[in-house]
């Protein structure tokens, strides 16, 4: 089978680029210049310069393809350099189903988010707003909704490696982070989700008659409070870390300062996202498609004491 695949140098991308060619699919991927560097398979793939704004260079990856995945997606925008919410997740997604449509392409499968809803954030609205563009179109799509994802960066941004970053390496307590006017109010929990099971999830819906027409929510194996996320990614850091309840509050007032500098680490709306929790009720999206999820353990965290983004 051939493969197009929109965002395939991110870090899901680039694990899903990965299963599909050990599995033996022929791919084709969209990649901006300069980013070519990314893909340690490169030589194996068809390469097509452009971004997801060039109309021509979307119809020239999709050529021969009988598969078209969607993974662009963005945590911040810039709309200085036009990186939106509306522009990557919505429009860019929207010029993809519509030239995969149009070269009678036989699937599509688009990475949306768990979690997501239409009185939202911009970037749960815009994911939104792609699922149902797919749905109305008529092709034989699938959406996935993973839950946070954890798994060897290489050398892109990860969750786990960012929470590493950002509270474990300071000499501060990492906050537990409560919205009411108590710390027991307002907690929350994850399902983090490895991030080579979501690989594999793309992969075997390709073979899955089950999987169309759904919409896949993926969350890993254990539920997870914010406290024990903390916790193992500070042991599989090699440290100890105290962890003391904030306010959610006066940290959306300085965002709303802030955010707009790279060194603020949370925007308002990742802070509002992060609040919701992030949990998957059940596994039974992974049996459909024969598969058990790993959990986020110490030991498959050890990428953290060595690596570096």
């Amino acid at each position: 089978m051939q493969a197009a695949i929109f965002g395939g140098t991110g870090f899901v991308g680039s694990y899903i680029v990965d299963a599909f060619l050990d599995a033996g699919h022929e791919l084709s991927l969209l990649v901006r210049p300069g980013s070519e560097r990314k893909l340690p398979q490169r030589e194996r793939c068809r390469l097509v310069a452009g971004d997801i704004a060039d109309a021509s260079a979307i119809r020239s990856t999709l050529e021969s393809c009988d598969v078209a995945v969607y993974l662009v997606g963005i945590l911040r925008e810039d709309p200085a350099r036009g990186v939106t919410f509306r522009e990557l997740q919505f429009e860019g997604a929207r010029r993809a189903i519509d030239a995969a449509k149009a070269a009678g392409l036989q699937r599509f499968l688009l990475m949306s988010a768990n979690g997501v809803r239409e009185d939202g954030t911009p970037y749960q609205r815009t994911k939104l707003a792609a699922e149902r563009y797919l749905a109305e179109s008529k092709m034989a799509g699938t959406v996935f909704r993973p839950a946070v994802i954890f798994g060897n960066p290489r050398g892109r941004m990860e969750f786990a490696t960012q929470l590493r970053d950002e509270m474990i390496r300071l000499p501060l307590p990492a906050p537990a982070f409560f919205s009411g006017l108590s710390p027991s109010q307002g907690t929350f929990s994850m399902t983090p989700v490895f991030v080579e099971d979501v690989a594999q999830a793309f992969l075997r819906s390709l073979t899955s008659g089950a999987a169309i027409g759904r919409t896949l929510e993926l969350g890993g194996s254990e539920k997870l409070s914010w406290r024990e996320i903390i916790g193992r990614v500070a042991a599989a850091s090699g440290r100890r870390k105290l962890i003391l309840p904030v306010p959610v509050m006066p940290v959306k007032l300085a965002a709303a300062l802030l955010e707009r500098f790279d060194f603020f680490p949370l925007s308002r709306d990742e802070l509002t996202m992060l609040m919701q929790g992030n949990t998957v009720a059940t596994q039974q999206d992974f049996e459909l498609l024969d598969m058990k999820p790993a959990a986020m353990t110490v030991d498959r965290l050890a990428y953290l004491r060595t690596n570096r983004v």
